[in-house]
């Protein structure tokens, strides 16, 4: 985990999930704070060495990969918590996590673990599309759906630290089935992202850029060729099931979960872009003896 410094003020930790630092004197605000303890003790390990104040938290999104150490911060800094509104209830009630990708069934053992379910913290002040002011720090706040529900990217002296929003390139074909929710709400986001005025950007899962709407643009192409393999797919077949589609599309981007929490993870990928063919009115859908029935119009 290195600290590489972008301007005067902002700073990332290059990792597998990638966490942002500003600091304006006395304060130090955190942007996401990892998966667990292991991962944000690095963190503050590092600032501590500069002699780099911690005061406050915005969270992106309530995946644990982003919060999962904040209960930390929370503990031992006593930071000021902020982060967009819907995706604070989860933050704060962790265990929606799993309840929801298990299709609001009591959650199985096996899924209450570090990757679907973080430690809560209590989020001090909700934050929505536009701009605020936490002490010394403006943000300008976009509300970035698609990869989770009311997901925020947000601009801080110029550097958008941009969440989930968009992927490294590398990214999207070592996961082949990128992680969403809805396909429309994606493209749509990623649409938005692109018009973001700052000078360089920061995905979840990447590195900064200054030249960042290229990699925009790609993860563009890469969710419109998935909706039209999709699309392909169901003409071919004439009709799939939900469950069909899902093994059908899996195997056929060589995924093969071993575990049920990525089994759930691919399968809310899957109808993710089924959505989308929804939404486009390319696809139709309907129940036949109590399953969900698709195919092209």
């Amino acid at each position: 985990m290195t600290l590489t410094q972008i301007n005067d003020s902002c700073y990332f930790f290059d990792a597998a999930v990638n966490i942002g630092y500003v600091h304006h004197g006395d304060e130090g605000l955190i942007i996401d704070a990892g998966i667990d303890k292991s991962s944000i003790k690095k963190v503050i390990k590092a600032l501590q060495a500069k002699s780099l104040p911690i005061t406050h938290l915005f969270i992106t999104h309530a995946h644990s990969d982003h919060y999962g150490g904040a209960y930390v911060l929370e503990k031992d800094f006593h930071v000021d918590i902020i982060a967009p509104k819907f995706e604070s209830a989860i933050v704060e009630n962790p265990m929606l996590e799993p309840l929801y990708l298990f299709g609001g069934n009591d959650p199985l053992k096996e899924l209450r673990n570090k990757f679907l379910e973080g430690k809560p913290v209590k989020v001090n002040h909700e934050v929505d599309e536009g701009e605020y002011s936490f002490g010394s720090f403006d943000l300008h706040v976009s509300i970035l759906p698609g990869h989770s529900y009311y997901q925020a990217g947000v601009v801080i002296d110029e550097v958008f630290f941009a969440a989930d929003s968009y992927f490294s390139e590398d990214q999207l074909h070592k996961h082949s089935i990128p992680y969403i929710t809805d396909a429309d709400l994606t493209i749509e986001s990623l649409r938005k992202a692109k018009e973001v005025k700052c000078v360089g950007a920061v995905p979840g899962h990447g590195t900064y850029e200054e030249d960042f709407r290229d990699t925009i643009q790609k993860n563009i192409d890469y969710h419109e060729q998935l909706l039209a393999d999709l699309k392909a797919y169901l003409a071919e077949k004439g009709s799939a099931s939900h469950e069909q589609v899902v093994a059908d599309i899996c195997e056929s981007y060589e995924v093969n979960p071993s575990q049920l929490s990525q089994f759930l993870l691919f399968r809310t990928a899957v109808t993710a872009y089924l959505i989308g063919l929804i939404k486009r009115e390319e696809i139709e859908h309907r129940l036949e003896r109590a399953r969900w029935v698709f195919s092209v119009n």
